[in-house]
């Protein structure tokens, strides 16, 4: 029986926790900032979560 190839693209874009959930790089935030407001530019530095539904979908491709 063959085995599931893993999709390395979005093994090189999403990181599984301890706890099972996937995060994630928030896009846009390392140039050309200044027409963001500083909240934008802030949020943009913490690690998304993606939510329950998808991370299910993608967990056993990853």
């Amino acid at each position: 029986m063959g085995k599931q190839k893993t999709h390395k693209s979005s093994s090189k874009v999403f990181k599984v926790k301890k706890n099972g959930t996937l995060t994630y790089k928030k896009g846009n935030g390392n140039h050309k900032t200044n027409k963001d407001s500083s909240k934008q530019v802030r949020q943009r530095r913490n690690k998304g979560i993606l939510a329950k539904g998808e991370a299910s979908r993608l967990k056993s491709v990853i």
